[in-house]
């Protein structure tokens, strides 16, 4: 273990004192830097624009160093309102929010430095001495101009800086009410409802029934003794996903996966009786009407038919009829798969009293199960011994030291945390010294640095995301003591089974893949080598192509030499079995059929809501996603669904008309991983190849270029339909 001082950790990382952070504090900082930014386009208001590009690029590169106080302040806010939300944090990211919607509105429509952008880009024969990423980053900001509205008049330049920030005020009422109805959901488990649920899902049920006794004393719903009353343990289901994931996996009792399934997808609906501390419904049917309605409202300010043309501007895919072709395509060649997917489930359902045609959703997660056991001699619950959490980081470390030459090593003194739970690293590039060992002194050339907040808990979003905090950057300043240089830091945030019984978290497959996929998004952002920040890392990557990296990293989580390095049984350090190893990969694409029509049902109902004019109501987007459930989906929805209340990803996320994004990134990694099976999984050669072409370039180059670059022609579907285990394999180029 690496031996830290104040002095090893590299001053160019610039880590947060996160035990000094308050509420407060981070409101007064991101209030004193918008001063500081709107104050210096001020002075660009009262000068003429200057006519040499030198001069222009000299106030863009001025302009974007006084940013970087704002993104870090921001950034910060944000972070902690999705990892540890409170009614402190809550209120000071959305008291800031209209700030910040108000103050980029008016970044995208300054004329001035819009001004600068264009003289830099109109004197050819300067630009053409720029180094590639400044080109790129100048050609996206104007593009952003554009699409912010700079061209527009003076009075629609208002409506559209209202809109923007109502938009912004709006996603975060949506994520509130489903973090709220999340958490308000808790219901307490009879004996006889726990028959099936394993032993690692008991212990979850026991740990929510601890912290739901808390809750029901905080908020004087009962006293100490009618607490004390209650029984130890106490199990309570929630709607948290590994606890909602254990039940509707393992539980016997059917009635109760059917409650628990109804209050997930009813969650924030019409449906959902809870209620926020204000005494509100946390229904957000009203929400998204207003989202859609205002986002089309953008769009035809800015020229567009629809918001989602809006959203392809910035994309690898050129149209709604693309992407929809693209999707319709995929649907058809894995519908007859699903169909033998759909088939294997409801045979298997018969062997537990359940009728061929009364399959439900609610059944498809636990017969899905039984169906591993019986056929691959495979259970979850069984391979999650082999699978604790600190082996899998050290092996998931071992891999990519192999493949790119760079070292983790945690940083334990010195850091300060937002949780105790959370863990810090340093990222090394050994290729400087060739060195791989634990010799504190020869780790290499520092690169980076990263947290790890793995953990489900009450106050944190769900799901699982890397947060690219800080980027690569350089600032040369007049004089040396003006220069300023940082390293790339990024936040990785899973919620994962915490650690129980004194064993450490111990992971399903599944959870495997979520941290192989955000590490593979966090070394997007680690392993830029692009020091201007606009294009450095995952930013100014093209939406549908950022998730070529975190979807390619998963790969080695299927990989049998991957698996010997990532899995050793928790109490007697033997690694995965032979025979649980060929079953887990016998059965990777199991279900796959059905797995695929899912996902292309969220993307399609997302690409076509957004195509809509005039957006739709409520009506509207349950009727869309009926309609889009009738082409592709080949099993009954309960009527009461509502699956779009939920959707985060494109009323609170950055997704909207962007959902697809997932299966066409998907089928870049896929084309991108089988260069690595004809190569070697871990040819060095190739790992450098990919690192140098994809990885290290961050956005500075249109990511098909970048893509053609590592792979030699463009991407085709077939390595997509063979992982997927779908046979029809003729060749098509689409990305």
């Amino acid at each position: 273990m690496m031996q830290n001082t104040q002095a090893t950790l590299d001053q160019n990382l610039h880590l947060v004192d996160f035990s000094q952070v308050t509420p407060a504090q981070l409101k007064t900082q991101v209030i004193t830097a918008l001063d500081k930014s709107n104050a210096f386009l001020d002075t660009l208001d009262t000068q003429s624009v200057p006519n040499q590009a030198q001069a222009a690029l000299n106030d863009i590169i001025e302009f974007d160093h006084i940013g970087l106080e704002l993104d870090r302040s921001w950034g910060i806010v944000s972070h902690l309102n999705s990892v540890m939300s409170n009614d402190d944090i809550r209120h000071v990211h959305h008291e800031l929010l209209p700030l910040l919607s108000a103050y980029g509105t008016r970044v995208g429509q300054h004329k001035p430095l819009y001004q600068r952008y264009q003289t830099l880009k109109n004197d050819s024969a300067f630009f053409d001495t720029l180094e590639p990423a400044r080109k790129r980053a100048t050609e996206l900001a104007i593009q952003s101009f554009e699409l912010s509205g700079v061209a527009l008049p003076e009075e629609q330049q208002k409506t559209y800086a209202d809109i923007q920030s109502e938009l912004s005020t709006l996603s975060a009422k949506f994520s509130d009410n489903i973090l709220d109805a999340t958490q308000a959901f808790a219901l307490p488990l009879s004996d006889e409802q726990l028959a099936g649920i394993t032993d690692s899902g008991l212990a979850m049920l026991a740990n929510a029934g601890e912290q739901y006794k808390a809750k029901l004393l905080d908020s004087k719903q009962k006293t100490q003794a009618e607490i004390d009353a209650l029984p130890t343990p106490y199990y309570v289901a929630t709607l948290d996903i590994p606890v909602y994931l254990a039940v509707m996996t393992h539980a016997d009792d059917r009635n109760l996966r059917e409650t628990l399934y109804k209050a997930y997808v009813t969650r924030a609906s019409e449906f959902d009786e809870h209620k926020n501390g204000k005494g509100e419904p946390l229904n957000n049917s009203e929400v998204m009407e207003k989202i859609l309605s205002l986002r089309e409202q953008k769009a035809k300010l800015l020229g567009f038919n629809n918001y989602a043309e809006v959203s392809l501007s910035r994309k690898m895919a050129d149209t709604v009829p693309q992407v929809e072709s693209f999707l319709r395509n995929l649907a058809s060649k894995a519908t007859p798969s699903a169909q033998q997917d759909l088939k294997q489930l409801q045979a298997e359902a018969n062997k537990h009293g359940i009728a061929t045609n009364d399959l439900q959703p609610w059944d498809t997660a636990y017969i899905a199960e039984k169906v591993k056991q019986a056929k691959f001699s495979l259970s979850q619950e069984e391979i999650r011994p082999y699978f604790p959490l600190p082996k899998v980081i050290d092996g998931l470390f071992s891999i990519v030291n192999r493949l790119y030459g760079i070292k983790a090593v945690e940083c334990t003194e010195h850091v300060t945390r937002w949780h105790d739970d959370v863990r810090f690293y340093q990222l090394f590039d050994t290729n400087t010294n060739g060195n791989t060992d634990d010799d504190t002194d020869n780790n290499g050339t520092l690169i980076g640095g990263f947290y790890f907040d793995l953990y489900a808990r009450q106050g944190k979003r769900g799901g699982a995301w890397m947060s690219g905090f800080q980027s690569r950057y350089h600032y040369a300043g007049n004089t040396p003591e003006q220069g300023y240089q940082q390293l790339p830091v990024c936040f990785m945030v899973g919620n994962f089974t915490p650690p129980t019984d004194g064993k450490p978290s111990l992971l399903t497959h599944n959870e495997v893949t979520t941290l192989f996929h955000e590490f593979g998004h966090g070394l997007h952002h680690l392993l830029t080598q692009v020091s201007i920040s606009d294009v450095a890392g995952v930013n100014g990557v093209e939406w549908d192509a950022v998730e070529l990296p975190s979807q390619f990293m998963e790969n080695w989580a299927w990989d049998s030499d991957g698996i010997n390095l990532i899995s050793a049984h928790v109490d007697t350090g033997e690694p995965l079995p032979k025979d649980k190893l060929d079953a887990l990969l016998a059965a990777k694409n199991f279900q796959s059929g059905m797995q695929t029509l899912r996902q292309i049902e969220f993307a399609l109902f997302d690409l076509l809501l957004h195509a809509k004019s005039p957006a739709p109501d409520y009506q509207g987007i349950l009727a869309t996603l009926d309609s889009v459930r009738d082409d592709v989906a080949i099993m009954q929805t309960p009527a009461y669904n509502r699956f779009a209340n939920g959707f985060s990803h494109i009323f609170a996320g950055g997704y909207a008309a962007g959902y697809y994004s997932y299966k066409w990134a998907e089928l870049l990694s896929a084309d991108a991983f089988s260069k690595f099976e004809e190569d070697g999984i871990f040819n060095p050669q190739t790992g450098k190849a990919f690192r140098e072409s994809i990885l290290s370039v961050g956005g500075s180059l249109p990511a098909k270029t970048n893509f053609e670059n590592f792979r030699g022609r463009s991407a085709t579907i077939d390595a997509l339909l063979r992982h997927s285990g779908f046979t029809d394999t003729q060749n098509n180029e689409v990305a």
